[in-house]
């Protein structure tokens, strides 16, 4: 199977963090989203441990809350310790509403207004990662005015291209994020900063893109912002405290995709690390990451129930389910891959379909061209494996329909961490 966490039964069926999922779908009803929780903690404690041997104290994994935002999930980062990467207001408020501390949040993102701002400022983040020039005005403005000196991270982008989706490259020069060190910008940006009496520069951050598998970007990157470093000492006498790599390695969404072995890549990233402060004379540095997808993709899956199979003759088959594009938009916005399992059974005789969702939508497509058995009907269980990430946090109320709830398992049981939404639910905000 595609994950350790997966399995079949001599019977056929399947089962997701040992749980039968057909037995899941009869108690919660689908669509569903399913999470193996002692995989994300797993996921959390090997990150932990890397940085623990290879980085040293002080350094800290941050959990990227974009890949999936709720409260029981920052109980768990809580728990084991993490920190937290948020870029909205509304995530700093759902980590503080589960009791995670202020301090370990790191707030950035690329538009933050002037409201997001003095949220995280009163709510005492930990560190704010400013992208931009009017970003940091202001907030050196905000924190004057309530007598505060607010850590920062300058978002930098050191202009590396990682070859990952054009749509999740962050890394390379003309990308929406940060002050690129090609232009001179970054290196002005540095100025600004340490002019700003309102500002704490503690160091930089970077982010080159989503789903990385090439095993020397992160090195690539750490000779780039080495050198930046160096040159910011020389010219303006600062020397940075702390560097965040961003997050990006990547997960096995379907076979073809190879397994990264993130504790040895980490080593790799902090021996090269090592390597280029030691030849530039540099002492130390405190290191971030922020894994997000790598946390919680292969600790989820999504549970279908089939509404319709169609065959049209010399064309193509259709399976459609009662989800779609409402709750994984993600092979429409970039034909992300995923595996695809039938629920109950496994036969020898099989058929191409397009699993397809039930929006309104000719672009409502789960994954084309996937193999599930000839005989599948109406009624039948399907799952979508690797969905941990970015399918909840993404989900959408397209054609008024309620986001599927989201079910925890752990080896004890199973347990609602976010309700079914209902038809009430969708007109509450209406007036």
């Amino acid at each position: 199977m595609l994950s350790e966490n997966i399995s079949r039964d001599p019977d056929g069926t399947l089962r997701f963090a040992g749980h039968s999922v057909t037995e899941l779908a009869a108690r919660y009803g689908t669509p569903l989203y399913l999470f193996d929780e002692e995989r994300i903690r797993a996921n959390c404690r090997m990150y932990k441990e890397a940085f623990r041997k290879h980085f040293g104290p002080g350094s800290l994994p941050l959990y990227a809350s974009k890949a999936a935002s709720f409260k029981e999930m920052y109980r768990i980062m809580a728990d084991e310790g993490m920190g937290v990467d948020a870029v909205s207001a509304g995530e700093i408020h759902t980590a503080l509403a589960a009791g995670f501390p202020a301090e370990r949040i790191m707030f950035h993102g690329d538009g933050k207004t002037d409201e997001d701002i003095i949220y995280a400022l009163e709510a005492g983040v930990g560190r704010f990662v400013v992208d931009n020039p009017e970003e940091l005005e202001i907030l050196n403005r905000e924190a004057l005015k309530r007598g505060m000196k607010q850590d920062v991270l300058l978002r930098i982008t050191p202009g590396i291209d990682p070859h990952t989706y054009a749509e999740v490259n962050t890394g390379s020069v003309d990308v929406k994020f940060g002050m690129p060190i090609l232009t001179g910008q970054a290196a002005d940006f540095v100025r600004a900063a340490l002019n700003c009496p309102g500002i704490g520069l503690k160091g930089y951050h970077i982010h080159v893109g989503s789903q990385v598998f090439d095993e020397d970007v992160f090195e690539r990157a750490a000779d780039v912002m080495t050198d930046f470093i160096a040159e910011m000492r020389d010219r303006f006498g600062y020397a940075a405290e702390e560097m965040n790599f961003g997050g990006g390695y990547g997960v096995r969404y379907v076979d073809s995709d190879p397994p990264v072995d993130i504790p040895a890549r980490i080593g790799e990233v902090a021996a090269r690390l090592k390597s280029d402060m030691k030849k530039a004379g540099l002492s130390s540095l405190r290191v971030f990451m922020e894994p997000g997808r790598s946390i919680v993709a292969d600790a989820g899956m999504t549970v279908y129930t089939v509404s319709t199979v169609k065959h049209i003759p010399g064309f193509k088959n259709y399976v459609t389910t009662d989800g779609g594009m409402t709750d994984n938009p993600r092979f429409c916005l970039y034909r992300a891959r995923y595996t695809v399992l039938h629920g109950s059974r496994e036969t020898a005789e099989k058929d191409r379909f397009d699993l397809v969702g039930r929006c309104c939508e000719s672009g409502d497509i789960l994954q084309k061209n996937v193999s599930l058995p000839a005989d599948i009907r109406r009624g039948d269980i399907v799952c979508v494996c690797t969905t941990g990430a970015y399918n909840y946090s993404m989900a959408s109320n397209y054609n008024r329909l309620g986001r599927p709830p989201v079910v925890m398992l752990t080896k004890d049981g199973s347990r609602i961490a976010v309700r079914r939404e209902t038809a009430e639910d969708l007109c509450a905000l209406d007036v």
